[in-house]
């Protein structure tokens, strides 16, 4: 069967205006898990986002050329863009659901662009193991020397491994073997590694998402993960934060998060134009 798509492009988390993560959003359609996964690939972009539009709800499905993910956080901050876009007024509100949960968003007018906020859910953490720390630091590139007090493993629906460094130049120095951090990661059903500079006092920080497991290499911004930082921090008193991610690939992204009262994560989009006629 050839389905012929039209696909919204939106950049996600943008800093300062520029840069983000380009995001294909497109409504939901009747396709199998496998052309699901072509789509980004022909869109020319790491994940791409299916709303479905009900009475009440909105649903989202997150794909990757790898498979399916049960949540995004960078997708959702698209979507939210995609559906406010198309919405009346200045603001849209709403209703989202993915992978069995319901969960608050919205995402306000500003110019051409939208600012998008939600509720991740809850977080839950552990210490990682250390035959985790022994597989899967030396494949990212991390060695006793660079790496900083403080790792876990968390998830807001499948584990990552958070690895904080010392600095953002340590930082912009990692160079992962992803074959073996594919390998690593996937013998400890890990979806990847976000390491990330320590933070400032104001909640400043940078960080670096490695995940080949799911056939993304290094992504632009990812905002669950941020949201799995920011729960930790907020134990250790840092309650604001605000991410610099994409710098390595020459597309600057930045996430921000807040643990009070609840963990809420936010990001600027824009769409920037859409993909007609894409064939799957």
């Amino acid at each position: 069967m050839i389905s012929r798509l039209s696909v919204s492009i939106v950049r996600a988390c943008l800093r300062a205006g520029a840069g983000g993560s380009p995001t294909a959003v497109l409504d939901e359609v009747p396709l199998s898990d496998e052309e699901r996964c072509r789509v980004p690939v022909l869109a020319g972009t790491s994940h791409a986002v299916f709303v479905s539009v009900r009475a009440s709800e909105v649903s989202l499905r997150f794909f990757t050329a790898g498979g399916e993910l049960p949540a995004c956080g960078h997708g959702t901050v698209a979507a939210l863009a995609f559906l406010a876009a198309r919405a009346p007024g200045s603001e849209y509100r709403g209703t989202l659901s993915a992978a069995g949960r319901s969960f608050a968003g919205r995402a306000v007018r500003e110019g051409a662009r939208f600012r998008a906020v939600f509720e991740p859910g809850p977080v839950e953490s552990r210490e990682p193991t250390p035959d985790e720390c022994a597989q899967v630091l030396p494949a990212l590139g991390v060695t006793s020397d660079t790496l900083a007090p403080g790792a876990r493993v968390a998830s807001v629906g499948r584990e990552r491994l958070l690895v904080p460094v010392a600095s953002r130049s340590q930082l912009a120095a990692i160079t992962p073997d992803f074959e073996a951090l594919r390998a690593a990661c996937d013998r400890f059903g890990l979806l990847g590694c976000y390491v990330y500079s320590v933070p400032t006092r104001s909640g400043r920080l940078a960080a670096r998402m490695f995940a080949p497991s799911i056939g993304v290499p290094e992504d632009i911004d990812n905002a669950n993960s941020t949201a799995c930082l920011a729960a930790d921090l907020a134990g250790r008193g840092i309650t604001e934060i605000a991410v610099d991610m994409g710098d390595a690939l020459g597309s600057p992204a930045t996430i921000t998060a807040s643990a009070r009262p609840v963990l809420r994560l936010g990001g600027v989009a824009e769409v920037a134009g859409a993909v007609r006629e894409l064939t799957v």
